[in-house]
């Protein structure tokens, strides 16, 4: 059977995937199952290894599972989702206020429609996105003004604030968008626990290197496809893996997103109410020796209406330079990866990204427009 090579952009290189010549189709409960956090919260450590287990059964599959009974609650999400459109719906040169390709050096900020390439095999991206990154000021568990926090730490810090300044005309913007954030902060740390659970680590085997973490907010709007758009296959985003350790998910009811199987099928990872959507990511990968599976995804907005979503993304506090985990390594199965910082590993992957995308948009720009006419 025939199939395509999809090309990835990955920290250390591209990678390749093959692609089976098949509609994408609708997941299976085994392909992404949706788990109860409940006993998550409980006492009880028989309660909560239960959902460790849930985790690692879903974890060494595709990667990728719903959770629900997360804590968020419905109206933080609502709020948070008015005011991404808030924000989008401003004009160009407004939202250009605070454009990250312009002002940002740790990727915040706006960037624009058809402003990034997140895939070679695959067009521009045809979203707009909202970014912002960890201050210890904003931490909802224990909130510290920079000047108090470890010194080795300070200069890892990633949040900027011209994304606030940029956009403190919008009422209530940055409480709202905070208060998402710092909800999936909270339930991140949270299910930190669960993932070490999971890999027959200690309960807190991360929690030192969690205070000051990767935890990065970002707000994705698809709007409508143009007819070029359409009739080009232009992609919401393109195929790609996370960075982090893992990422949370909130997704409106429009829907769009899509992962790929190991046996390169393309599946579709439905809205369904009341959940957020988990994946691992590259770092959690080479942590557990790839026991654990960080799976391409891509969006598509194929819908006459608007889309929103809102990933948050979860690593270690980014100067912390970790490798694979000891439950991971045996004689027979030795560690694959050397260790490298969160930091520098997600650095490394963005900046690859920009430079690349700039150097074609400069390509593109100097290029003459032609007309091609009979002879």
């Amino acid at each position: 059977m025939s199939t395509t090579k999809l090309e990835l952009t990955t920290a250390l290189g591209p990678v390749y995937r093959d692609v089976l010549p098949f509609p994408p189709r609708d997941c299976t409960p085994d392909e992404i199952p949706i788990i109860d956090l409940e006993h998550m919260f409980s006492s009880e450590l028989s309660d909560r290894k239960k959902v460790s287990s849930a985790i690692r059964t879903a974890a060494v599959t595709n990667g990728f599972f719903y959770v629900k009974n997360h804590g968020i609650s419905r109206e933080t999400i609502a709020r948070c989702k008015d005011q991404v459109l808030n924000f989008m719906r401003q004009p160009l040169e407004v939202k250009d206020l605070i454009r990250s390709h312009k002002y940002s050096k740790y990727f915040n900020g706006y960037l624009g429609r058809r402003k990034g390439q997140i895939s070679r095999s695959e067009t521009a991206d045809v979203r707009e996105s909202f970014t912002f990154r960890y201050s210890p000021e904003l931490d909802p568990d224990h909130p510290q003004d920079i000047s108090e926090i470890p010194e080795d730490i300070r200069p890892w810090i990633r949040g900027e604030e011209f994304v606030w300044e940029g956009t403190k005309d919008l009422p209530d913007f940055k409480r709202d968008l905070i208060a998402y954030w710092g909800g999936c902060l909270s339930l991140a740390r949270r299910l930190v626990k669960m993932f070490a659970l999971s890999l027959d680590l200690d309960e807190d085997y991360w929690d030192e290197k969690v205070t000051y973490p990767g935890a990065d907010g970002v707000f994705n709007y698809y709007p409508p496809r143009t007819q070029e758009e359409i009739d080009q296959k232009f992609v919401g985003l393109g195929s790609h893996t996370d960075l982090q350790l893992f990422t949370l998910l909130w997704q409106d009811s429009i829907g769009g997103l899509q992962i790929l199987t190991r046996e390169g099928q393309w599946i579709k990872a439905p809205p369904i109410e009341g959940t957020l959507v988990v994946n691992i990511g590259d770092y959690m990968m080479r942590l557990c020796n790839d026991i654990y599976k960080s799976t391409v995804h891509r969006v598509t907005n194929e819908s006459t209406e608007e889309r929103v979503s809102m990933p948050f993304f979860f690593g270690l506090n980014f100067n912390c330079v970790e490798g694979v985990v000891p439950s991971c390594t045996s004689e027979s199965n030795p560690a694959k990866y050397e260790p490298i910082s969160c930091g520098d590993w997600c650095q490394k992957r963005f900046k690859m990204q920009n430079e690349e995308f700039l150097k074609n948009e400069a390509k593109r720009l100097l290029a003459p427009s032609a007309v091609v006419v009979a002879a």
